[in-house]
């Protein structure tokens, strides 16, 4: 029972190890807009659905990041294109 509670541990070690060494994937942002609301979301491209109910309309181009994305939303938060 001790050796496998050692074994145990020592596979949770190497896959946490090589989980933190594996560069991240970034995937691209985009802007959504629902149309009845006026609510503006990020949207990252990485999931594979689509938004659901399909009343959105897609208000930027692709972003590289989601820090690019959010100042995006904040501008058109400002200018009142978007509602919070």
């Amino acid at each position: 029972m001790r050796r496998l509670t050692i074994a145990c541990a020592a596979v949770a070690v190497t896959v946490s190890a090589l989980a933190a060494a594996s560069p991240a994937s970034a995937s691209p942002y985009h802007l959504i807009r629902w149309q009845d609301t006026g609510f503006c979301q990020i949207w990252d491209q990485g999931i594979p659905t689509t938004p659901w109910p399909a009343n959105f309309s897609v208000v930027s181009v692709e972003l590289p990041t989601f820090d690019a994305a959010f100042a995006l939303k904040t501008g058109l938060l400002s200018s009142g294109t978007c509602t919070f």
